[in-house]
């Protein structure tokens, strides 16, 4: 009887262990269910930032909005503890201002303004070629980047989001209001 309940107990972990990622899978917020590669090439999947507020910004090495690394880095620097994701996509989508490798960009962004936060490979945030997040980031508020360092802020819960022209600086009283507000509420 207790080695029959044992083997029981077994195959119901063992089960389990099989449909736990499964039902966390499903759990996340379909503005959060994509996968992409750092700049270094290590997959990510953005499941893993369910629950932080997520700062989406698209990136250019040679850009007038450059210097808004420094705005990105301090305040990713600043709200980092409390729940705040900034991630980087660099685009050449606007005005050829990406034109590097990957590794170009890493280095650039590592060694002009010590980036730290997570930085994607290079894609393109525009139709008829965006990526998959930057669709529906589209979708959900409206509005596509209309030039390099264009901003969404994606609310912990995966599903509200703001989107913010290039012109709104990262340490913007209109931006870090919005930021405040939404580590407020998760």
């Amino acid at each position: 009887m207790k080695t029959r309940r044992i083997w029981w107990m077994s195959l119901l972990a063992l089960a389990l262990t099989m449909i736990a990622p499964a039902v966390m899978a499903s759990d996340c917020p379909s503005l959060l269910n994509h996968k992409f590669n750092s700049l270094q090439g290590k997959p990510q999947d953005f499941c893993q930032y369910r629950g932080k507020v997520v700062l989406i910004v698209n990136t250019a090495s040679y850009c007038g909005y450059t210097e808004q690394y420094k705005g990105l880095q301090a305040i990713y620097d600043k709200y980092r503890e409390r729940g705040l994701l900034v991630v980087g996509f660099p685009a050449n989508d606007f005005g050829k201002q990406e034109p590097g490798s990957n590794a170009e960009v890493a280095d650039f962004c590592e060694r002009t303004y010590k980036v730290k936060f997570p930085m994607m490979e290079k894609t393109s945030v525009v139709s008829p070629q965006a990526n998959p997040l930057h669709e529906a980031l589209y979708k959900a508020t409206g509005e596509r980047p209309k030039w390099n360092f264009h901003k969404y802020l994606i609310a912990a819960n995966g599903t509200q989001v703001a989107s913010f022209d290039s012109k709104v600086a990262p340490e913007s009283k209109q931006l870090i209001d919005q930021i405040e507000n939404a580590l407020k509420q998760k």
